[in-house]
Formats: structure tokens, sequence, C-alpha cells
């Protein structure tokens, strides 16, 4: 996978971001010329740096930048109210090319979409139904049955765990593909490994109501890991840097990150505890996506990322590479080939 590592410190002198409230914005110029040399990026209220799907779509962009010459502006969502007038001050650049993030902005992407046809509109891991608006989605249940099955291979008390931040599609399709990936691991090595935090047939679990609160996350999985969880999957954006601190303080209790490589990610001080990542490689849709409405190629066609064309994918083990034996590597590693011959298949009711 490309995986451009930028530092913020470097990203955000690079490129300009605009932070904005909610101010109505000016009436959108006609969009018959939208141009394609520029784009921007409207963020959900996680921000930009949420060590995320709004970081991770920013880096794409700038990759583009670098690649492609095109320029690009995020606009940063700092809360629920920000949302609809982002969208619309967006389109008001007359740039050619919307980026959304999030689940938050499906309904002013497809509102600000309807109205302004002649505008390309990217929506990422959520999807609308719409002419001008291409969904960018994962399916991470895939790459998290690696992970799930990984957690079942290197625990060390029998008790793995998830939690997410809401009870979203996007978020329970991780922790659909976890559970099974270690239901997988026991029905094939006889063993009994229990994973906490959520019940794939009832579609609930553990939860901690929001994706910025890191004391929720933290204090949520101290309470898991008292119950024995030894390797902990959070899929909750910020708040999974709570789960990583619990973990560093208590000892003998890793994490599986999710959506960008969270050892390269967070700060370095939780590099001892982060297994893997459950990846999504939402940098090289961005680049082809900004190709795309440059060439006059863009389509509404979801693009969705699978293992098999690298848009999903689990993480080197980095510092905790020893913990993982050639056997339950190379066991990973057939299960990776099956799943992207089919004859493994991952399901989930939230898959795109």
């Amino acid at each position: 996978m490309s995986r451009k590592g930028i530092g913020f410190g470097i990203a955000l002198v690079a490129a300009s971001v605009l932070l904005t409230g909610c101010q109505p914005a000016p009436e959108a110029e006609p969009t018959a010329d939208a141009d394609a040399g520029c784009v921007r990026m409207v963020t959900n209220s996680g921000g930009l740096e949420d060590r995320s799907f709004n970081q991770s779509s920013w880096e794409g962009l700038q990759q583009a930048e670098d690649e492609l010459g095109v320029e690009a502006e995020a606009i940063v969502s700092t809360g629920e109210t920000d949302l609809a007038p982002n969208v619309e001050q967006a389109v008001d650049s007359g740039c050619g090319l919307i980026v959304t993030v999030g689940w938050e902005l499906a309904d002013p992407t497809l509102a600000q979409a309807e109205a302004n046809p002649e505008v390309a509109f990217a929506i990422v891991d959520e999807s609308v139904d719409a002419p001008n608006v291409k969904p960018v989605v994962f399916d991470t249940a895939q790459a998290s049955f690696l992970a799930g099955y990984l957690a079942a291979g290197v625990t060390k008390t029998g008790v793995v765990a998830t939690f997410g931040g809401g009870n979203q599609p996007p978020v329970t399709l991780f922790m659909d593909g976890f559970v099974d990936g270690v239901a997988k691991y026991n029905a094939v090595h006889g063993t009994d490994v229990l994973a906490l935090g959520w019940n794939k047939g009832t579609q609930d679990g553990a939860f901690t109501g929001d994706f910025e609160d890191v004391n929720k996350g933290k204090t949520l999985t101290a309470g898991i890991i008292d119950q024995g969880a030894d390797v902990i999957l959070p899929v909750a954006g910020q708040v999974g840097e709570g789960a990583a601190a619990a973990a560093l303080e208590h000892g003998d209790v890793s994490i599986v990150w999710v959506d960008s490589d969270g050892y390269e990610t967070l700060p370095a001080q939780y590099r001892p505890v982060i297994l893997t990542s459950v990846l999504k490689n939402t940098q090289d849709a961005m680049v082809q996506i900004v190709g795309d409405v440059q060439d006059d190629a863009f389509t509404n066609e979801p693009y969705v990322g699978t293992l098999e064309n690298a848009g999903v994918e689990i993480a080197p083990y980095h510092d905790l590479a020893s913990l993982v034996s050639p056997e339950l590597d190379g066991e990973i590693e057939g299960l990776r080939q099956a799943i992207i011959a089919g004859d493994v298949v991952v399901d989930s009711p939230s898959a795109p």
C-alpha cells in the first residue's frame, strides 16, 4: 500500500486549512465553470488531526497536490452546526471536486450535490446516492477479520475485546470482522478465546457515545481490562487514544488501531502497545478521484476498498512483532489470500 507519511506540522504549512464556524455562506456561483484544478475538503466534527479518516483523506489530497498539481484546502468543522454551511462554502469556492468526510455530512452533501449537478462530490466512509456523488467506502471487515484472528492468536488471557464510538455501520463493520476473526481462530485451533464488547447477532455492544472524549475511552478500556482482555480494538476515532493510554498504564495489554497506522500517527509513547492497525488506504482513493475529475472520467460508482485492491489491510506488527510466531503470521497470510480468492467470505450487515 502507498502510505505517504506527512507530519502535520509540515502539512499545515504546505496547504491551506480553513477553520470556520456556522456563518452563512454567500449564494453559490454557477457550477458549469467549476475548476478541476482545485478541491475542497470538509471535515466532520472530529477535526483534521483525528488520526482517522479526516487525517488520511487530507493526506491523500496533499499527495494529489504533489502528484497532480491540484490546489487543495480543508474546511474544518468544529461542531454539528458547521457542517451544512461548510459544504456550501466549499461549493462556493468554485472548485470542481468537493470531498466530505463521514456520515455526519451525508445530508449536507446530498443537498449541495442536488443543487450543483455540475460539481463532483466524493464522500468518505458513507454512501450518498446521487449522480454526481462518489462514495468512498471500505470493507474493513475483511482486514478486521485478520486482526481478530491475530488477537486471538497472541492473547495470553484468552480474552480480547472491541468497542466503538457509536453504533453506526462504518464502526460496527470493523467490529463484525474482528469477532468473526476470533471465532475463526477458535474453530481452527479448538480454543475458546472470548471476544468482549460486541455481539454480531444482535448488532449491539460497548460504545462511548462519541469520537472525541479521550477520557471516555480510557475509562471504558480500564473496565474491559479488568474483565481480562489483553488485546483491544477501539473503533472510536480520537477516543481510541484513551484506550492506548489505559493499555500503557496497565502493561501487558495491546491495542489494534483503526483507519491509519497507529504506530505512526499516535504519540510515540504509545508505540509499545500498538499490535497492528486496520488500515483504510484513503490516500490512494483521493489521488485516483482527483485524477478522474481532471481527466473528465469521474463517475458516481463507489470506490470500495478491499484486501484485493489494497484498499484495506493490516499494518506491520512493529515493536510487538515478537508476539507473532511465524506460524501465526503464515496463517494470517493464508487467510488474506483465501479472502481475496473468495474461499473465505467475511460478511456483515454493514458491508458496503
